[in-house]
């Protein structure tokens, strides 16, 4: 296959544009073209020459991909399942509430941390997905022009393919891209340290870290990532950073019954967590098949969010949305895959 332009930096395409002899100026049309207009095709750009046109035809292709099948649930949310070049799948989630317009996107295929309680760590890892595949997935829906915000909450661990990510955000908040706000931007992790320092350093996105428990050993069953990079290493780090103005960092927590939901754990997070300027998001836990893992019951989590909140860490709920389509990351793709070898 041909190498894409899309996904391409404004510095990456003057490079190409330059190496086939067209002019400098070249790269900001191209710009120009995959990121301001709604063009599909290399020979819409219609401000270059057709000798120019034909020559990036000849070496390059657009670069965009539709999705391979969507779902919608009863509550409005969007299931975008989109096939990759090596004939798997990524999923891609569209949440609507209120005004907003949230999109869920994956950052690879499959995943390589192997956490206890995640479909997507079930099929393992199969590839990184480029920048190029990570803007597509919000170019491509339905929704483009209504997306308000964008969440690498998706399949996959972003700092675990870092380069890409950030090329990826790079395109989003960009004068000569999209120009999003890096504050309508969250990458959320399952900490990897030194991933961490660089998003930190060369992103303005908010971050989510994925916590789930405070207790070494808990997390290290839940996630085997706590062996190679503990959590109060990952904590110790975020210290560091000032998240007293516009940047937030959050901290995702689902909640099973009987394991992480008790006073011990309420008491841990906020000695863990005393000082940072934050909010916990607690997720209800929707089974997946081959854990044994339980989500805990209402009452548990209402009292849960109730306690964290008296000792003066703001905690909310995240409300479930989309149980009905499969929107738990990892399944709709399980799916189809199964539906593919089978």
């Amino acid at each position: 296959m041909k190498p894409a332009l899309f996904g391409k930096t404004l510095n990456e395409l003057t490079e190409l544009a330059v190496a086939l002899g067209l002019p400098k100026f070249t790269g900001k049309q191209l710009a120009d073209w995959l990121y301001k207009k709604e063009i599909d095709s290399i020979e819409s750009m219609s401000n270059l020459s057709k000798k120019a046109r034909a020559l990036l035809a000849e070496n390059y292709c657009f670069g965009l991909h539709a999705p391979a099948k969507v779902q919608e649930s009863v509550d409005g949310t969007r299931k975008y399942l989109f096939k990759t070049a090596t004939e798997n799948f990524i999923e891609t989630a569209m949440i609507p509430f209120k005004e907003r317009r949230t999109v869920c996107v994956s950052s690879q295929v499959g995943c390589k941390m192997g956490c206890l309680f995640c479909m997507t760590g079930k099929q393992g890892f199969q590839g990184q997905l480029s920048a190029g595949d990570i803007v597509n997935q919000i170019r491509s829906i339905a929704e483009y022009n209504e997306v308000t915000n964008i969440v690498y909450m998706g399949m996959g661990e972003p700092f675990d393919n870092l380069d890409e990510v950030l090329k990826s955000i790079e395109i989003l908040t960009a004068e000569w891209g999209y120009a999003m706000s890096p504050r309508r931007i969250t990458v959320s992790s399952i900490g990897i340290t030194p991933g961490l320092i660089r998003f930190l350093n060369e992103s303005e996105a908010h971050l989510a870290i994925s916590l789930h428990t405070p207790f070494h050993e808990e997390r290290q069953q839940l996630m085997p990532v706590q062996i190679a990079y503990p959590l109060e290493e990952v904590i110790d780090e975020i210290r560091r950073w000032d998240f007293s103005g516009q940047r937030r960092v959050s901290f995702e927590y689902i909640v099973f019954h009987g394991l992480n939901d008790t006073v011990r754990h309420v008491k841990e997070l906020c000695r863990l967590l005393n000082g940072i300027r934050c909010r916990i998001n607690l997720i209800r836990f929707h089974p997946v098949p081959g854990t044994p893992l339980q989500g805990t019951d209402e009452e548990t989590l209402q009292w849960f969010k109730d306690e964290l909140n008296k000792r003066g860490l703001l905690t909310t709920i995240r409300a479930s949305r989309g149980q009905d389509i499969y929107a738990a990351c990892g399944l709709l793709s399980t799916k189809a895959l199964s539906g593919k070898k089978g």
